[in-house]
């Protein structure tokens, strides 16, 4: 019998250390939960774009904003008044402070941007752009974070040129003007979208570049409309290729001695002035390219790269078109300066 009783003993001393060995981790031992935000301690500078305050800058440092916030980067804002050369000095000083990245408008182009960027990364700073793409420095730099958030310009100014004639009904004969910025590089692809999207329909489309001071303060531009619609009374369409000159519309056609319905007016991006003048049917016709995305996803690129090495994201934001049939859904976020 001892010799029984020890060996039971023995066999149940060997099965409890084989079920010790094999029961789970105790809770307490799991790895713990991360703390704090993702973003803590990155350092970002973000352009905007315009002036402090004007329709679509204020919804891209709204989105911005809104990511600096939920992931806890910290964030300095350039403003540039959407002049070119403004961007660039800027950019060089944002080079200077060091941050770990810095999110562009890409309107001066590649190659003004091109060295800028080269410097950049040699210093370990993530560069990312935002509403203006720059495809050669994107190419060459999206394995360390270049990416771009906003429309694709082409594409974006032909659909609202088509759909405007599909709506329209004109064509062949008829007068068109459109007002963009072909000037700068790759920006202007947008109008050149617009511009054949009309052309191709057989209308005549008289261009004007938009100005400096009219690119920063779009009230600006009123004597030049209404020299423009004085000129040329038959004119039927005309396309603002600039979201503050958007928002300005029903002012310019006011000005001009038109009402809602005499010329169908059709332009890019919304706010609560474009609202009431899509509402009043003093413009027709607009193109959304999401700018709040433009400033919340290049925060979240910057963020994604300097924590877990993603390369850069091409995030197309421009294909909604909105007008008096859509717009109602819309108007709660376009009042708060999201949409």
């Amino acid at each position: 019998m001892n010799k029984k009783l020890s060996w039971l003993i023995c066999s149940l001393i060997v099965l409890s250390v084989l079920v010790a060995a094999c029961a789970p981790k105790a809770v307490e031992e799991a790895p713990a939960a991360p703390t704090g935000k993702t973003c803590e301690g990155v350092k970002i500078v973000f352009f905007p774009g315009g002036p402090p305050g004007c329709p679509f800058g204020t919804v891209v440092y709204n989105g911005a904003v809104a990511a600096a916030a939920d992931l806890g980067a910290s964030v300095e804002y350039m403003f540039s008044d959407w002049d070119t050369h403004k961007m660039i000095s800027q950019f060089k000083e944002a080079v200077a402070t060091k941050p770990d990245g810095i999110a562009v408008m890409g309107h001066p182009g590649p190659e003004a941007f091109g060295p800028l960027v080269d410097e950049a990364a040699a210093m370990g700073i993530i560069v990312t752009s935002q509403n203006t793409t720059l495809p050669p420095i994107e190419e060459e730099y999206k394995s360390v974070g270049f990416g771009y958030v906003g429309q694709e310009l082409y594409e974006s100014g032909y659909l609202l040129g088509k759909e405007a004639i599909k709506r329209t009904g004109l064509g062949k004969g008829d007068r068109a003007m459109v007002w963009g910025l072909l000037a700068e590089p790759t920006r202007g692809l947008r109008t050149k979208g617009v511009i054949d999207a009309l052309e191709e329909a057989g209308m005549t489309v008289d261009y004007i570049e938009i100005d400096k001071a009219t690119n920063a303060d779009a009230t600006a531009g009123t004597p030049v409309f209404t020299g423009y619609v004085s000129s040329k009374p038959d004119v039927k369409l005309v396309c603002t290729d600039h979201g503050g000159l958007t928002s300005t519309l029903e002012t310019y056609l006011t000005a001009a001695g038109k009402g809602p319905d005499d010329i169908y007016a059709i332009g890019f991006d919304v706010s609560p002035a474009t609202l009431e003048a899509i509402r009043g049917g003093w413009t027709d016709l607009v193109l959304d390219q999401q700018p709040f995305l433009q400033g919340y996803l290049p925060i979240v690129q910057i963020c994604l790269t300097k924590k877990y090495g993603f390369s850069g994201l091409h995030i197309d934001t421009g294909s909604g078109l909105i007008s008096k049939d859509n717009v109602e859904a819309l108007a709660p976020l376009i009042e708060k300066q999201i949409r």
